[in-house]
């Protein structure tokens, strides 16, 4: 059983508060929660990487799930492609959570980096200079397998990796944002299942609780903007959070 008594609310309180800022930008862009909380897991905790991994994905059934529904309330989702996404999306996760032990992702990790840092600076040149042009995705399965693979190795990625990529492709902001955050729910699921012998029930107390509350909150209000936001504002806003993201991680895998 927790104990409520065990929580220290003054400590919780930081991590309910980076659980909401990377919640509210994933909602509305459709990605950063996994490499925010990532980051502050690893880099500035010391946690390992697959316990740092699998607590961001329990942490994501929650935030995601609140994500969805929101979204789904907002009229957000594309329902042909949530369904192209999910069987690949998951199958990835699975399989990124089995080989994290043993795969070195340290380094593929800056290849992965330098690409999403050339996406995100495509996608805010697209946003700046050009009005978006709307076109149904033409490749899904395969970078949902990639997204998933590598959003369970690596912590964080799906948002990135899929929601870039889609957008690159000509889909309509708002609603990749939509499906691609509604996918991660049964992502996390699949995810955290696999990273579940892991963790004990204590595990869930400090900041994972903190990123749950956080990030729970934030999500309705990360939907209302993705479907106020204009496309070509969404496209600049993602081009400059997944530059800088990956910008950061690029820097300190090479540091």
């Amino acid at each position: 059983m927790i104990d409520p008594a065990a929580i220290d609310l003054a400590a919780l309180l930081p991590f309910i508060l980076i659980g909401f800022a990377a919640q509210l930008v994933d909602g509305a862009l459709g990605m950063a929660f996994g490499v925010i909380c990532n980051t502050l897991l690893v880099a500035v905790l010391g946690v390992p990487p697959a316990t740092a991994s699998a607590r961001i994905h329990v942490v994501e059934i929650f935030t995601t799930g609140a994500s969805g529904l929101s979204h789904l309330f907002h009229r957000n989702i594309d329902w042909p492609l949530f369904l192209r996404l999910l069987i690949p999306g998951v199958i990835g996760g699975v399989a990124g959570a089995y080989v994290l032990t043993s795969l070195h992702a340290e380094v593929v990790k800056p290849f992965v980096l330098g690409y999403l840092v050339l996406i995100g600076i495509w996608l805010l040149v697209r946003g700046l200079l050009y009005p978006p042009k709307i076109a149904r995705p033409k490749v899904v399965a395969p970078l949902a397998a990639v997204g998933g693979f590598l959003d369970a190795a690596g912590g964080g990625g799906w948002g990135p990796v899929v929601t870039s990529n889609l957008l690159v492709q000509g889909g309509e902001p708002r609603k990749i944002v939509g499906t691609v955050n509604s996918v991660e729910f049964f992502l996390a699921v699949a995810v955290s299942l696999a990273f579940i012998w892991q963790l004990g029930l204590d595990d869930i107390l400090g900041p994972t609780l903190g990123l749950i509350i956080g990030g729970v909150v934030a999500a309705p209000i990360g939907a209302m903007m993705a479907k106020r936001f204009s496309p070509k504002l969404m496209l600049v806003m993602v081009g400059t959070v997944l530059t800088a993201t990956s910008a950061f991680g690029l820097y300190r895998a090479l540091a």
